[in-house]
């Protein structure tokens, strides 16, 4: 049987995303620890390693799961993700090219996306 659980993350001082309060949902499947969690944001964001549907490309949810990881390992390489994307395998190519080309409108609807955190 599947537990859910939820979680918020904080933005990381110093970045686009200070401040934010980003909701997330961790589904656990009966195989964890040796299968990853299903991990989605519930809150809106605007990121290159995030889908439109919220879910997140980060490797250690995927290709480079490890049963030793647990969820504040989780948690912590999503917050590391926020300001240090891979745009080589973008989620959100819109997010992605504003990322590598123009950092300032990049910064603008991230802080876009903060506001709307505390909203939420």
């Amino acid at each position: 049987m599947a537990t859910r659980r939820n979680a918020v993350i904080i933005g990381p001082a110093d970045t686009p995303f200070e401040d934010g309060t980003f909701r997330l949902v961790m589904q656990f499947e009966e195989q964890y620890p040796n299968k990853p969690p299903q991990v989605k944001f519930i809150s809106q964001m605007f990121h290159p390693n995030v889908y439109a549907t919220g879910e997140l490309c980060l490797d250690i949810l995927q290709n480079r799961w490890s049963p030793t990881y647990d969820v504040a390992a989780v948690l912590t390489s999503i917050q590391s993700l926020l300001n240090d994307p891979n745009t080589g395998s973008p989620a959100n190519v819109e997010a992605s090219n504003l990322y590598k080309d123009n950092r300032k409108e990049y910064t603008k609807r991230v802080r876009e996306t903060v506001e709307k955190s505390w909203e939420d």
